[in-house]
């Protein structure tokens, strides 16, 4: 296997105070929120179309600052994109943040199957000696298990209702899952909570939303056949609460190379703000005690016509969409861009300087 190249800290006085002003920030945010106090990790699985945009990169990353705080424990990640660098990208950024042996599933005959710079690039990168600049085991999705597989153990090894699975693409994996020999007992059994980027719920004008049109029919199946309680955060949520890039410019000094600064700048391609959908899914899944956004009356979730996202009130329903705060926008924007910016647990001293306490 290639070498790591080791990533030198580099920050300066002007950082230092941007993140003291994060800190202000985000310390008056908590004046508002209750009393929250440690409990167990969160028990998370990952299921991501990483490479069809960069924001599935962004949550991968705050989940990894969130695991360092030892708020979650990320079983495994199951890929949804059926490309052969997803899975390498995703060992890479793994890798980098110090967890290189966190399982990896891939999806079989899946969709969007065509390559994504934001993926082979960071894969392929490498330094003038040659040697590649993000160590990675995965050099091919081939080399990693089918996702239904992986999900099946990973899930019959934990405690009885203790998985939160964050599922930020298409539906595929998932759908295959509950329709596997024993898969739906095995989720109602082992699964507390599902959160997932999906859909449209801001009205009867709200149009067809891509994780939900690009597998229809396996979204279908989990709308109707998902046995345990599930929160959706709709198109409407993301494009609200964008990832700045002014982040990308300033928060990620401490560093010379970053495959999520890497992808970000490969998938926007310009110096702009960017819509992060995926990231609140997960930002919910992890800590959906804080209040961050309020919650729908529960109910159902079924397709409508041309693929859009249909929620009826039922007491007895399973289905619940985020309904964002406009005031807590900004709070929520510089909290996931101070996760996410955050250096990898490997380097201690880094991050004593870094590190954002909330």
């Amino acid at each position: 296997m290639d070498s790591l190249i080791v990533i030198q800290p580099c920050y300066d006085h002007a950082q230092v105070m941007q993140r003291a002003l994060v800190v202000l920030a985000l310390a008056l945010l908590a004046l508002v929120r209750p009393v929250w106090s440690a409990a167990e990790p969160v028990r998370l699985i990952l299921d991501t179309d990483i490479g069809n945009d960069v924001d599935d990169a962004l949550a991968l990353a705050m989940i990894h600052a969130l695991e360092s705080r030892a708020e979650v424990q990320l079983l495994a990640v199951t890929i949804t994109k059926d490309n052969r660098y997803a899975a390498p990208f995703v060992d890479l950024v793994d890798t980098f943040y110090g967890r290189p042996d966190i399982p990896i599933g891939v999806v079989h005959n899946g969709k969007t199957p065509a390559d994504a710079p934001m993926l082979t690039v960071p894969a392929e990168k490498r330094d003038t000696s040659g040697h590649l600049v993000y160590s990675h085991r995965l050099t091919s999705g081939s080399q990693a298990p089918d996702a239904v597989e992986l999900l099946t153990r990973i899930l019959s090894q934990q405690p009885d209702h203790s998985v939160t699975i964050a599922q930020i693409g298409f539906s595929t994996n998932l759908a295959r899952l509950l329709r596997s020999p024993g898969g739906l007992l095995l989720v109602k059994t082992k699964v507390r909570l599902l959160s997932l980027m999906a859909g449209a719920f801001s009205g009867p004008d709200a149009k067809p939303e891509f994780n939900v049109m690009t597998d229809p029919d396996a979204a279908r199946t989990l709308f109707e056949e998902w046995p345990t309680p599930m929160i959706f955060s709709g198109f409407e949520i993301g494009l609200k609460i964008t990832y700045p890039f002014r982040s990308i410019e300033k928060d990620f000094n401490w560093t010379n190379s970053n495959p999520v600064v890497d992808a970000y700048r490969l998938y926007v391609g310009k110096p702009e703000d960017h819509p992060n959908w995926d990231s609140t899914a997960v930002l919910e899944a992890i800590r959906p005690d804080r209040g961050y956004f309020d919650v729908s009356q529960p109910g159902r979730v079924k397709l409508g016509p041309d693929n859009t996202t249909e929620f009826t009130p039922d007491p007895s329903g399973n289905c619940r969409y985020l309904i964002l705060k406009p005031d807590e926008i900004e709070g929520i924007r510089a909290l996931i861009a101070a996760l996410v910016s955050e250096p990898p647990q490997r380097a201690p001293a880094v991050m004593a300087a870094q590190r954002v306490p909330f």
